[in-house]
């Protein structure tokens, strides 16, 4: 009886020990992931994560990567290959190669600000972004933080060398490229 009792006792001290090893192995290994992207720059990071391959596809068309890649600090909207595909579905369109540079740039430039803003310094408010004919319309609450009444932000403060990554599920559309791609069929 005694035996059963030291083996109880035993296995409920190694229990702990495992859960703990493991819980500081997963802290350890999330640690490591960011500082791992904080080395890399954002267009590094976006074209790592295979949930980026379309903003990739977009910013390399757009001729975007070299003003990404540089440093200085920048904050990026990054939409996520579904955000993407919902606005090919609403412009009518199939995808990147449908689109011109001329029409992807603006859009682009409107998920990029100047300076680094971490989640936690966001409020609300209207924010310049580096398409200068257009501003973004932040609203943060207790449900989190929403853009121009139409996207979410889902994942946070990824960050990278030469700034921030906030992970979104729509495409920031500039009103005047909304206006003009629904008169024009289906172009952005």
């Amino acid at each position: 009886m005694k035996s059963i009792s030291i083996f109880k006792t035993t296995t409920a001290i190694f229990s702990v020990f495992l859960i703990t090893l493991f819980a500081n192995l997963s802290v350890h290994a999330n640690n490591n992931a960011s500082a791992a992207t904080a080395n890399k720059t954002i267009v590094e990071i976006a074209t790592s994560e295979k949930d980026f391959s379309i903003l990739t596809e977009a910013l390399v068309k757009a001729d975007l990567v070299d003003a990404l890649n540089q440093s200085g600090e920048l904050t990026v909207f990054a939409p996520t290959n579904k955000a993407f595909n919902n606005l090919f579905n609403e412009l009518g369109v199939d995808g990147i190669s449908d689109l011109t540079k001329k029409q992807l740039t603006p859009i682009l430039l409107n998920h990029v600000l100047k300076g680094k803003v971490m989640a936690s310094d966001v409020k609300t408010g209207e924010v310049p972004t580096l398409n200068e004919k257009s501003s973004l319309d932040i609203k943060k609450s207790k449900d989190g933080v929403m853009i121009n009444k139409s996207s979410n932000v889902i994942k946070t403060d990824i960050s990278a060398s030469n700034g921030v990554i906030h992970v979104i599920d729509a495409v920031l559309v500039p009103s005047k490229a909304k206006k003009s791609s629904s008169s024009s069929n289906g172009s952005c």
